[in-house]
């Protein structure tokens, strides 16, 4: 039977996770305290939070959760980085930070996204490689914008051919005089 505080942790914990898209798992072990601090400033910016739990509290948070375990990744001291919002940003901001020189204690085991699909090293870094949310939606309102800035530009053609052949008569009659 846990503790009061022990069940207000797993509680805190289970909270964060229904809030988050995504569950960065890392092992810090190596890092000074300068650098984590460091680390978790960037992924607050980047719309993330680290928690340093025990894997013990994080895998009931998870289960009373409905999330899938990531068993194989979550042994020894992790580092877990939840993201809420744009989670390729928080990825990008983890790979980033642990591949600088002098950071590479900081390493990256996994993921859950979606609180459904457990996803591998490699798997995050091509998380990080795509582009911002922002950017995304950006991309896909100009391709759904596109035919209509083309058929706008067909339409006006005659009017703007009208206008030309009418400058060209007042000039040739400008010309005349």
């Amino acid at each position: 039977m846990p503790t009061q505080a022990k069940r207000e942790n797993i509680d805190m914990l289970a909270e964060a996770l229904k809030r988050s898209d995504a569950v960065f798992i890392t092992e810090y072990r190596g890092l000074t305290v300068k650098k984590i601090s460091a680390v978790r400033k960037l992924i607050r910016q980047a719309g993330g939070e680290m928690k340093v739990c025990k894997n013990t509290f994080m895998r009931i948070a998870l289960s009373e959760c409905g999330m899938v375990q990531a068993s194989e990744i979550d042994f020894g001291p992790n580092g877990y980085v939840l993201s809420y919002g744009d989670a390729a940003a928080v990825a990008k901001v983890i790979r980033d930070f642990s591949k600088e020189k002098g950071n590479e204690a900081l390493v990256i085991k996994g993921a859950i996204l979606g609180g459904q699909q457990v996803l591998t090293k490699d798997q995050v870094f091509a998380l990080a490689d795509l582009p911002s949310k922002e950017t995304l939606i950006a991309q896909v309102v100009g391709t759904i914008a596109a035919p209509l800035r083309g058929l706008v530009t067909v339409l006006s053609g005659p009017q703007r051919n009208f206008v030309t052949v009418l400058e060209r008569i007042k000039e040739q009659k400008e010309s005349a005089a």
